[in-house]
């Protein structure tokens, strides 16, 4: 029996060639489509879990009162992690202080050099993390003249030889044993780019942190901790909360420091932080793409439910003859079943195809390295199954819904299809061009937001500037030769040093104080140090006062601020006033306009510049009358000349400020696919509800054409209808797609609004897209020669 509907379901597939790659097609593409987004879920709430303690392992924030505003701060004090071992010893299994995964890092053996990210943790860090080791055990770093590297690492220095207790040579300073290679982390790991490890107390050592003044004060240890097994993580939290109060000072207490644990499965999806409270990060594009992807299959569904009922006039007969020879309703509901399920499981296979073939490009986009798990028992059983729930709902309408026709009827001719037959088709058509205008205007607003963000003014000019990190003192101790190397030649036009680029923000410090400061109110400014001609190579611009200059021996004791702080210290005139930096007086040389320094979807912050007298990092610009290629080969061939030590490393900064929006910039790219992909599918089922009317309406079009309509009349009358539905749709779109996308822009303090020609501009393009998919077959149809149509009758 089984055997025979599937063999009556492949007959009727290729009998109506058209509908069935109407309706496999769709089906295919949707299931792509949910496919590839399952994977990138799977990927996303996976994340960390390659940890085997990833749900006890936690880390050590705080919220602090700064500016009026509650912040969230990811490091604490340097003691903390000592206090915790030892007052709370029985609710903590491990602690464990570390910087956290760093880059800027030279590891070199002999003439080789790498820049590579590392992290220095306490020996205990391993074992928390459950590295595998591949040499070497978890404990190596209780040697603080040791280091762990992970596999890569070993094979780009040493290829298939032993590695094992060789020395690497770290920012040209240091000599460590390499006492263990570890397994490289997968990219969904928070540690995924962490190339070596070193000790914590070598670290500790050269720093002098036991000697510090205020060790409560700097915030700048990552500190990890694994909860006993009978721990409850709440409770833990509340416990630890005011412990970092109870040891600062009076000035530091004013910031209400409160401790909390970060579980380790919230690092990645739960990032973001407002007035001490999270509200999300990630989850939201899981939870989006998540719908989406429901979507998207729903659209599928839709089309295969629409043509099979379209067509029912056509089975009509077939299902009066089963019926009246005997068959059982349960019978035909099987049969109709069945043929659904062929479609599916056919279109399975295609999906799983064109997953193969866009996985590169989906990894491209998404930055991931997402496989098709073709070996996991679990993924063919999720696959097998869905495609079953899928075949339920696509074939459970047209299986209830064709056999409940009466035989009699039927076979006597009387059976007609109701004008109130259409109206479920109709309704799924406006639910699928309202699915699909929703994508669409929710495409429009994230790249448009995206757009606004990059048109805002950041204050200085990008255009041909260029970040060298440095690591050594070398280009320092010899910086007026290297400036003269590259200006006379004319490579540069300007050169400076800094702490950091314009695009990163440096440190921060409460320790600034101001004439008619609230002494209740605590404060965080941002800080940079910067050389003369800074202002000049990044072309600053000041409201108010002058840069740092040569010609005023004063200028060592004065700072330049930006307009959000003196806004923020309420200076009406800031140029003839000054700040107390850690009880220092420092002069307000000038003001200059805000520099978008962190995200560029936040307000400025205050920010502070002091003059740099040490070694930071090289900023210059580019002559731009000489290509870039060029500039860089002859900066790289002097950098090399100074600092041999070092190798030569580069970034643009146009570049690297466009990286600030890869996150939205690939939500925006991933909802454009999804999107095409949805009005691709909706069209597929346009196409195919067309040409059935056509099919269906050949007689009336036949006389009609007879009687002197013309094909703009007839085109008209078979567009109208689709026409009319599109129109529902967008009134139902537009408020729920402007009520979406409006709470999703409030997610960004600098962010545009959501525009009335969006709209117009969806409603057009969705009317345009309808028209032409239904123009096909409306033409052909009024096209046609009348008398073959009519030679019947």
């Amino acid at each position: 029996m089984i055997k025979n509907y599937f063999k009556i379901a492949w007959r009727n597939l290729i009998k109506n060639k058209v509908s069935s790659l109407i309706n496999i097609g769709g089906l295919a593409v949707g299931m792509a489509v949910v496919m590839l987004i399952s994977l990138w879920i799977w990927d996303e709430v996976t994340f960390d879990r390659y940890h085997k303690n990833y749900n006890r392992i936690a880390q050590v924030i705080q919220n602090v009162t700064n500016n009026g505003e509650v912040q969230t701060w990811w490091q604490v004090p340097y003691p903390l992690g000592d206090v915790l071992r030892k007052s709370y010893g029985g609710v903590f299994k491990s602690v464990v202080m570390s910087t956290g995964v760093g880059g800027g890092n030279i590891l070199a053996l002999g003439d080789k050099k790498l820049t590579e990210k590392g992290s220095i943790m306490e020996p205990g860090g391993p074992e928390l993390f459950t590295l595998k080791m591949l040499k070497g055990n978890r404990d190596g770093l209780k040697d603080p003249t040791s280091i762990l590297i992970s596999a890569s690492t070993a094979k780009a220095f040493f290829g298939n030889n032993d590695p094992m207790y060789k020395v690497l040579k770290l920012n040209n300073q240091d000599n460590l044993k390499i006492a263990g290679i570890y397994e490289d982390l997968p990219k969904n790991s928070t540690l995924a780019d962490m190339a070596f490890i070193e000790a914590w107390d070598r670290f500790a050592s050269d720093n002098q942190l036991s000697q510090m003044k205020e060790p409560w004060r700097p915030n700048f240890v990552t500190l990890y901790v694994q909860l006993a097994d009978n721990a409850d993580l709440d409770k833990v939290s509340l416990k630890i909360r005011d412990e970092k109060l109870r040891h600062v000072s009076a000035f530091l207490a004013k910031k209400k420091p409160a401790l909390f644990l970060e579980p380790m499965n919230k690092w990645h999806l739960y990032t973001e932080f407002k007035d001490g409270k999270n509200t999300g990060g990630r989850i939201q594009y899981v939870w989006l793409f998540g719908i989406i992807g429901v979507f998207v299959l729903l659209l599928a569904c839709i089309n295969f439910m629409n043509l099979s009922t379209a067509r029912s006039e056509k089975r009509a007969r077939e299902v009066g003859i089963r019926k009246a020879i005997g068959s059982m309703r349960s019978q035909l509901v099987y049969q109709f079943f069945g043929e659904s399920l062929l479609c599916v499981l056919i279109a399975f296979a295609i999906s799983l195809l064109l997953v193969q073939l866009s996985l590169p490009f989906f990894n491209q986009v998404a930055d991931k390295q997402m496989v098709i798990p073709w070996t996991y028992p679990g993924f063919w059983i999720a696959g097998i199954g869905f495609s079953f729930i899928t075949g339920i709902i696509t074939g459970s309408y047209p299986a209830f819904y064709l056999s409940s026709f009466k035989p009699v009827k039927v076979l006597k001719g009387s059976f007609r299809v109701g004008r109130l037959a259409s109206v479920p088709r109709k309704v799924l058509v406006v639910l699928q061009f309202t699915v699909s205008v929703v994508l669409i205007i929710g495409t429009i607003v994230v790249f448009r937001q995206i757009q606004y963000a990059k048109d805002r003014p950041i204050g200085y000019a990008r255009d041909g500037l260029v970040s060298i990190p440095i690591t050594t003192a070398d280009i320092h101790k010899h910086f007026d030769a290297v400036k003269s190397d590259l200006v006379s030649s004319g490579t540069v036009t300007e050169i400076a040093e800094a702490d950091q680029p314009p695009t990163d923000r440096g440190g921060s410090t409460s320790a600034v104080e101001w004439p008619g400061k609230d002494p209740n109110l605590s404060t965080d400014f941002g800080q940079d140090y910067i050389s003369y001609d800074y202002g000049k190579t990044i072309n600053w611009e000041f409201n108010s006062g002058r840069d740092f200059s040569r010609s005023f021996l004063s200028d060592s004791s004065v700072v330049i601020i930006n307009q959000a702080a003196a806004d923020f210290m309420g200076m009406k005139t800031p140029t003839k006033t000054y700040i107390t930096y850690y009880g220092k007086q420092f002069r307000i040389l000038g003001v200059t306009k805000n520099i978008i320094v962190g995200s560029p979807y936040e307000q400025a912050q205050p920010l502070i510049y002091f003059l740099l007298t040490g070694p930071g990092n090289v900023m210059l610009k580019i002559n731009p009358k000489i290509s870039a290629s060029q500039a860089i080969d002859k900066i790289a061939s002097v950098f090399k000349t100074y600092n041999p030590e070092q190798p030569f490393e580069y970034h643009f900064t146009d570049q690297e400020y466009d990286k600030k929006f890869g996150n939205e910039e690939r939500v925006g790219k991933l909802a454009t696919a999804f999107a095409s992909l949805a009005i691709f599918i909706s069209c597929l089922g346009l196409f195919g509800m067309a040409s059935f009317m056509a099919e269906q309406r050949v007689k009336e079009i036949g006389v009609r054409k007879v009687l002197g309509a013309s094909v703009f009349n007839l085109w008209q009358l078979l567009s109208r209808d689709f026409a009319f539905l599109v129109i529902i749709s967008l009134i139902i779109a537009s408020p729920l797609a402007y009520y979406l996308m409006h709470n999703w822009l409030q997610n960004y303090q600098y962010h545009t609004g959501v525009a009335w020609w969006i709209f117009a501009v969806t409603g057009v393009g969705a009317m345009v897209i309808t028209l032409l998919t239904v123009s096909y077959q409306s033409i052909k149809a009024a096209l046609a020669n009348p008398i073959k149509s009519l030679k019947t009758e």
